[in-house]
């Protein structure tokens, strides 16, 4: 084998859309191109060793604000025990502000930006000379009709077991400063005849999960349609193994024709990803986001109560310019228009992104290491901003999850932020943990905290019929969880009186 694709991934069920776009795009080298990917936490020397016994002369790294820090490893003992092999790195963490890392030090050579002409071409010269001088090549920018679909890359493995990332446009007109994609130009469109082509052939190799990473999916809504036709003749076709989507959307952008062709998804087929961020427009123009507010929460509003589309709505906190009651404001707004998920993110200086120019007026502080969290703001202090870290994790643990659907409404209540704050604030005094919690003593400890509220017969059914994710369904989980929660009732007593005294 003479060149390797590689990057590790955040899960194994993850597969890199970016590696599978070069091993298509190799040309010539592609009979001596191998992909090799890797999960984050596996052992350095491990990975080493796999990647060196294929022999290859050129490895080409996908580097991420994920996994930068243990390829960085890699690529360090790499370098001690096979100096000869050639290093070659891509992906957005190292396309941006390159002299400052240590990674593009320890490699031979960076592509920045679009990887899928210029690095087969950098290999041709690493090969067969001449040898290139300049270290960081910038990645040119085809015409997407002359860059080769990556999908017949994916192997029966993938289908059968990962998520299929697929992208029917890349680029993204909107340039909101936090993300990326802000530097993009527009959003150019894949011929969408060749891209449903595709789709027709992973369908017919048994792909049933397929996720867009297209950051604008309904901006042209006659492809949207389209796309959204061909999952839906796939329903109809076969209505027994069902396809899954997911698309992420503009949420202040319904069309009424779009609108027909969501309320046609059975449940348990479509889902969409929406990024609100924030709802302060003061907020939102100082980091040159567009967006419609009334007009979002009436769609979002639409999508809950009408159609069977479970809804992953974003928010982000520590955006320039926004304190905490503007973004408890915000929650307790998205909370009353009722999407099955939020997705509580705090603000990350993704390298290139132009949300720096904001750091001394509004007294931005970032952690130096990825993934680059906000610390604090002049508007948050750093104590503050970890109570919200804090929430965030609750949050996935108690609400994302799943596993408290009967209990979460009456931890909420008519002030949501201002209760899961309380109750995140007091787990983290009980546990001093956010992580490795077991299911029966989290479940406990809610149980526990609701009865410091005075729901102590609520809080005994609802945990009951939401134990172990089971909503709706006792079975035998619920009296271990009921005689759990009444267990902790018995010892609450006492340790009041402990504590009092």
């Amino acid at each position: 084998m003479t060149i390797l694709l590689s990057t590790l991934n955040a899960r194994y069920t993850h597969a890199s859309l970016g590696l599978r776009y070069l091993l298509s795009n190799m040309g010539d080298l592609q009979p001596v191109t191998r992909l090799q990917e890797f999960v984050i936490g596996a052992k350095t020397s491990d990975v080493v060793e796999r990647l060196l016994a294929h022999q290859p002369k050129i490895i080409g790294f996908g580097v991420y604000i994920w996994n930068v820090e243990e390829t960085s490893r890699v690529v360090a003992m790499l370098k001690r025990v096979a100096p000869q092999v050639v290093i070659v790195l891509g992906g957005p963490e190292v396309s941006y502000e390159p002299q400052e890392q240590r990674i593009v030090q320890l490699a031979d050579y960076l592509v920045t930006g679009w990887g899928d002409v210029t690095f087969p071409a950098l290999c041709r010269q690493i090969l067969h000379g001449p040898k290139p001088l300049m270290k960081i090549h910038a990645g040119a920018q085809p015409p997407l009709e002359e860059i080769r679909l990556p999908y017949s890359q994916y192997s029966d493995e993938d289908i059968a077991h990962r998520t299929l990332y697929v992208e029917a446009s890349r680029g993204c007109p909107f340039k909101c400063e936090f993300c990326l994609s802000s530097l993009d130009k527009t959003a150019w469109p894949f011929d969408l005849d060749a891209f449903l082509a595709e789709l027709e052939a992973l369908h017919a190799r048994g792909a049933r999960l397929f996720k867009f990473v297209d950051r604008t999916f309904n901006l042209n809504i006659k492809s949207s349609l389209r796309i959204m036709q061909f999952f839906l003749d796939k329903l109809a076709a076969h209505p027994d193994d069902p396809v899954y989507a997911h698309f992420e959307v503009v949420p202040d952008h319904l069309p009424d024709a779009l609108k027909e062709a969501i309320l046609k998804f059975p449940a348990g087929t479509l889902q969409f990803e929406i990024g609100i961020q924030s709802f302060n427009p003061n907020v939102q123009t100082l980091v040159s986001r567009r967006q419609n507010n009334e007009k979002a929460a009436e769609n979002i509003r639409w999508l809950c109560s009408h159609t069977q589309a479970h809804l992953h709505v974003d928010l982000i906190a520590g955006l320039p310019g926004e304190d905490i009651a503007s973004f408890a404001a915000g929650f307790d707004k998205l909370v009353a228009l009722g999407p099955h998920e939020i997705q509580f993110g705090i603000l990350k200086r993704l390298r290139g992104t132009p949300i720096i120019r904001h750091t001394d007026a509004y007294g931005l502080v970032f952690d130096p290491y990825p993934p680059y969290s906000i610390l604090a703001t002049d508007r948050i202090d750093f104590a503050s901003m970890q109570r919200l870290v804090r929430f965030a994790r609750y949050w996935d643990l108690v609400a994302n999850s799943g596993r408290f659907a009967h209990t979460l409404p009456l931890i909420l209540r008519d002030a949501p932020f201002a209760h899961f704050m309380a109750l995140s604030d007091w787990l983290y005094a009980q546990t001093d943990a956010t992580h490795r919690i077991a299911l029966d003593k989290l479940a406990a400890l809610v149980g526990k905290w609701l009865r410091l509220q005075g729901l102590e017969k609520e809080a005994e059914a609802a945990l009951a019929n939401d134990y172990a994710g089971q909503a709706g369904k006792p079975g035998k989980n619920a009296g271990k969880a009921e005689k759990a929660v009444k267990a902790d009732a018995a010892a609450l007593p006492r340790q009041q009186r402990h504590a009092a005294a």
